[in-house]
């Protein structure tokens, strides 16, 4: 896939500002489409737009396939006649700065509840004919779903494999007799699917139709308690009482004495070969839709991954093991043509890995990545320095897993970190986030991306995520209204302007 010289910004829309406590699909999501458009960029990367899940982690999804109702834009039901314009009237004075998650919840979930309530009883015949085609289109997924979710809601949101025996095995009968049971939450989670891809595929329609393209994101792996797992236990690892035999992580490393332990289930590679890989191609298919490049999360765990024993307190005591390699990504190509992916390929590498990995991007012609922030720390053959970069690549000031420039230069750097900066740069550090912007823009790399915290140079305190950690203040970050006005998209412009990355 050729990628031309262009650059964009990272931020994930529950950080758009809004009344609402949470961004959304709404008014302000065009409005930064606009302001990227004037800023002259070609990209807004998101992180995965899934129902969050533990810690509120876009990473720890319901399902690898729905939408977040979250974002679902209340503006917009009350366009669609779904709520009125009463309904809105007592919203709570939500926080600016942050996401509420614990009163966002709740509050959302009364008004899709109403919703839904008014489109059952007053839509007109188009609109229920468009909701009965995106069921049907979607049943592959969205029935499994929405059954889980409303059964996690009966169950008191208990994962599922404490249900009820009958209802985690899904034995036949008993699934039956609660779809009957709870038809109407059932179509409830169906008509909140419905609206949160109608609602974002509007907006990606403005954008794309402006010249900005949407770099969406795909986790290699899945939760244990989702609606994947629990509809396709064959597909992973898991024992004859539905728990994981074996879990994700990474091993020991220089960040790290006992590793990383995750914790997902893994899969069943043996079996998804036998029937060509025919989940991920959906999986494929589905954020295709919804995205025009598609990041790929720890994309060498394709090649092998760290394997841990359930059980298992950390991730020292592992093995690797091998992933499908190219046979999966043969299968998306044959299945959906050459696709822009973008691979995720950082961490610690042994030699063989390493050639492994590269190789397999090479083949298929997909990009790595490079953080900046990552190319202080050793001599000058560190390669994240952009004098080492190949033009195959995608550059990064700093990601959601990062400090921002300035709390890393301020915070979490060391002194070592920050005079090795300043000598690079040949600049005083007054200036650091804008001067790796600079140096993002400035390299060989096809794609530059940074994070809006960098843009508008915020401090540690707007850090998104700190990997390892759960719970607040990660994913809480919010953008404040009127912070991206026109002095600073025009000096992003012009700094794209110079360095060639302009349509």
């Amino acid at each position: 896939m050729h990628f031309p010289r262009r650059s964009g910004l990272l931020m994930h829309p529950t950080s758009l500002p809004g009344r609402f406590g949470i961004g959304d699909w709404g008014s302000a999501a065009k409005r930064f489409v606009d302001f990227l458009t004037q800023a002259g960029q070609s990209y807004w990367q998101m992180l995965p737009l899934g129902p969050p899940g533990y810690g509120a982690s876009p990473y720890q999804s319901l399902s690898a396939f729905a939408g977040s109702p979250l974002l679902i834009s209340p503006e917009k039901l009350v366009e669609a006649g779904h709520l009125s314009a009463a309904d809105l009237a007592s919203t709570p004075a939500f926080p600016v700065e942050r996401v509420d998650f614990e009163a966002v919840g709740p509050y959302k979930e009364a008004l899709l509840r109403r919703a839904f309530e008014n489109f059952r009883a007053d839509a007109p015949d188009e609109q229920r004919e468009a909701f009965a085609r995106f069921c049907a289109e979607q049943a592959f997924w969205l029935d499994d779903f929405a059954l889980f979710v409303a059964l996690k809601r009966v169950h008191g949101g208990r994962p599922w494999y404490e249900w009820p025996p009958e209802v985690a095995t899904r034995e036949p009968a008993a699934l039956a007799r609660w779809r009957d049971a709870l038809a109407d939450e059932v179509e409830g989670q169906k008509y909140r699917q419905w609206q949160f891809f109608a609602q974002w595929l509007a907006v990606k329609r403005y954008a794309n139709e402006r010249g900005v393209r949407i770099i969406g994101d795909i986790p290699i792996f899945v939760s244990l308690d989702s609606a994947d797992v629990w509809a396709n236990p064959h597909l992973f690892r898991l024992d004859e009482r539905s728990r994981p035999t074996v879990v994700s992580g990474v091993p020991p490393d220089r960040f790290s004495a006992t590793g990383q332990l995750w914790g997902h289930p893994l899969y069943r590679w043996d079996v998804m070969a036998e029937n060509g890989y025919r989940w991920w191609l959906a999986r494929f298919r589905s954020l295709f839709t919804q995205a025009d490049v598609v990041r790929v999360d720890h994309f060498r765990g394709f090649y092998n991954y760290w394997e841990v024993p359930a059980g298992a307190e950390t991730a020292v005591h592992g093995r690797w093991r091998r992933g499908p390699g190219a046979a999966l990504f043969h299968a998306v190509t044959d299945a959906l043509g050459e696709v822009a992916i973008i691979a995720e390929d950082l961490g610690d590498f042994d030699p063989e890995s390493r050639a492994g990995v590269d190789a397999l991007k090479r083949e298929f012609g997909y990009p790595g990545m490079k953080v900046l922030q990552f190319a202080f720390g050793d001599g000058p053959t560190a390669p994240f320095l952009p004098h080492n970069f190949e033009r195959e690549g995608v550059v990064y000031t700093g990601t959601h897993d990062n400090d921002t420039i300035v709390g890393w230069y301020q915070v979490t750097s060391t002194a070592a970190e920050r005079e090795h900066v300043r000598r690079y740069l040949g600049r005083d550090g007054s200036d650091i986030a804008w001067d790796l912007i600079r140096l993002a823009w400035g390299s060989v790399a096809h794609t530059a991306i940074t994070t809006v915290q960098d843009l508008l140079s915020l401090g540690h305190e707007a850090r998104m995520n700190t990997p390892g950690t759960a719970g607040p203040p990660n994913w809480r970050w919010r953008l404040r209204p009127g912070a991206l006005d026109a002095a600073v998209a025009a000096r992003l412009r012009d700094l794209t302007e110079v360095y060639g990355r302009r349509p």
